[in-house]
């Protein structure tokens, strides 16, 4: 599976190897120390719109891919997806949210996989670069995502053979 989107570019080959643990530990998924941009305040969106946010991606499954989409109109690509998810439910008045997948990263904190919760997001390396694509923790580790063009969005394992290769972390944008 080659996912081309969100933040694509031409699809490079993706170093293998790494140690650290799983969701559930049931893969040899790593936990690389691969530290956002630190470009941003995290967004400590509040904790009571994380269901939601859960609930919500939920309802965009099977919405088409678009590169560079952000509507359920015109698709989505995985950071659109995102953006759009938590501008419905938990939108702040004053601030401008994340559009890409690094300015994603940004915005959140690291979170340990033995703390992941549903509403978190979680980042991959597809393309070469450390968040390249990400999608929305939906628990039992499952996450929502926009894929690549000609795909749907849909739910994926974290544990995948594909994705769990590629796993970079979770990060949180609720506030603690």
């Amino acid at each position: 599976m080659a996912l081309a989107g969100c933040a694509s570019r031409p699809a490079r080959p993706v170093a293998s190897g790494g140690t650290g643990g799983a969701v559930g530990g049931t893969s040899g998924r790593r936990t690389p120390p691969t530290p956002a941009p630190a470009t941003q305040a995290p967004l400590d969106l509040d904790p009571a719109a994380r269901e939601a946010s859960v609930a919500q991606a939920m309802l965009l499954v099977n919405t088409p891919y678009r590169y560079g989409g952000n509507t359920p109109e015109g698709g989505f690509d995985c950071s659109g997806l995102v953006a759009y998810v938590f501008h419905v439910v938990a939108a702040p008045a004053t601030r401008r949210l994340p559009r890409s997948t690094a300015q994603w990263a940004a915005a959140s904190v690291p979170v340990d996989d033995a703390a992941l919760q549903r509403g978190d997001l979680v980042f991959f390396n597809t393309t070469g670069a450390a968040f390249s694509h990400m999608g929305i923790y939906v628990g039992q580790s499952q996450f929502v995502h926009a894929p690549s063009t000609g795909g749907t969005v849909r739910k994926d394992s974290v544990d995948s053979r594909y994705f769990g290769a590629r796993y970079m972390g979770a990060r949180r944008v609720f506030a603690a």
